[in-house]
């Protein structure tokens, strides 16, 4: 298989294998199942792009993720508390699981908001691929020690001293 396939696969099988980054500090357990599915459904749309040549990144639901642990965990400034209201009110409505009420509902960011939400997006994007390739190449590491180890243990001693 050429390496351009191989890469094609490897994405398609982290899209839907990859974990979800969320804040560090333990709220991970608590996201709601409909919201994992729908960061791995809203990653398969990336994962398209990014195989008709588009930079793919992070999704607005891996945003919600993200940021949800992350205001669990430590207060957030009024720029971020928007980009979080923006996200999950995108999310909830895309997935249908409830209108944002009128009162805390924020339709649009500004210039440097959609930046900021960019910004972590990519980073998303880099943080997961990057957590599956080091997975990855651990993985074949240990099986190459392995089999240096296997060899050695089945290749008879020809000198002991």
């Amino acid at each position: 298989m050429s390496k351009k396939a191989d890469s094609v696969i490897d994405d398609l099988v982290g899209t839907l294998t990859d974990p979800i980054i969320v804040y560090p500090g333990g709220w991970g357990d608590s996201l709601p199942e409909w919201l994992k599915d729908a960061s791995t459904l809203e990653r398969l749309t990336e994962n398209m792009k990014g195989s008709k040549g588009e930079q793919p990144t992070g999704t607005d639901a891996e945003a919600c993720a993200y940021l949800n642990t992350a205001s669990l965990t430590v207060p957030m400034d009024s720029d971020w508390s928007q980009i979080y209201l923006y996200v999950a009110g995108k999310t909830y409505t895309r997935w249908s699981k409830s209108e944002m009420p009128e009162e805390i509902r924020v339709n649009s960011l500004t210039n440097q908001q959609t930046s900021d939400l960019s910004r972590l997006k990519e980073w998303l994007y880099r943080r997961r691929t990057t957590t599956r390739q080091e997975a990855e190449r651990n993985e074949r590491r240990q099986q190459k020690e392995e089999e240096v180890d296997k060899r050695k243990a089945e290749q008879p001693a020809l000198f002991e001293f």
